[in-house]
């Protein structure tokens, strides 16, 4: 008797490809930096051996962004941004009400350290971790596809959206830059108030056109 035949077994599908990964929405990345904590051990080896505290105001609709440094004591006190006289001369600078200014509909406002970095044995501000805007702001900049504007201010907000450079030469540069929707700033804190009367076109000649620049886009987005 001949053997019967056995059906050939089919050849077997390719393993499916993993689904790819949802975009991850603003709230939901809102809600992890507000729970990170990688920074707890490096704050509580400083003088001010505090609690990580997370300040990120933003929405998904913003046009402007505010690209700062790290908040200071009193804004890690009150857990929203630029609430000091930083604040107060940035706001003056913007040329926006307050009500504008922390309507994160329309402006995001994403330092390079989400937290306060603490402080020295001297009492001065720690330079903001690096790691922080290596674990977040990709992610933050990939959830605000409608940013029209970005005021870069202080150093490591400028190396991380205009690559290295001086602060002061940058903003001197600043036409150059503001062409590409960029505007590098200095910090507005009171040390840089000598900075600011050796350069009065700083005043003269900058902030006028940057309030421009910022009234333009934030008309548009009405």
């Amino acid at each position: 008797m001949s053997r019967i035949p056995l059906p050939t077994p089919p050849k077997a599908s390719p393993p499916a490809s993993p689904p790819a990964p949802l975009p991850e929405s603003a709230a939901d990345l809102i809600g992890s930096i507000r729970a990170c904590r990688i920074c707890a051990d490096r704050f509580a080896a400083t003088a001010t051996r505090h609690d990580p505290r997370p300040v990120a105001w933003f929405a998904p609709g913003a046009r402007l962004l505010i690209a700062g440094q790290a908040p200071g004591t009193r804004v890690h006190a009150s857990g929203r941004p630029f609430t000091d006289p930083s604040g107060d001369r940035l706001r003056d600078w913007t040329g926006l009400s307050e009500p504008d200014f922390y309507d994160r509909g329309r402006v995001a406002i994403v330092p390079m350290a989400f937290c306060f970095p603490g402080q020295d044995g001297k009492g001065s501000d720690l330079p903001p971790p690096t790691i922080c805007a290596r674990q977040w702001r990709g992610r933050v900049m990939q959830a605000l596809p409608e940013i029209r504007l970005i005021l870069a201010i202080g150093g490591a907000a400028q190396r991380w959206h205009l690559g290295p450079g001086a602060v002061s030469p940058r903003v001197a540069d600043w036409r150059s830059h503001a062409a590409r929707g960029i505007w590098p700033l200095p910090h507005p804190s009171w040390r840089n108030t000598g900075w600011l009367r050796r350069n009065p076109w700083f005043g003269s000649e900058l902030l006028p056109e940057l309030r421009r620049a910022i009234r333009t886009v934030m008309e548009t987005d009405r």
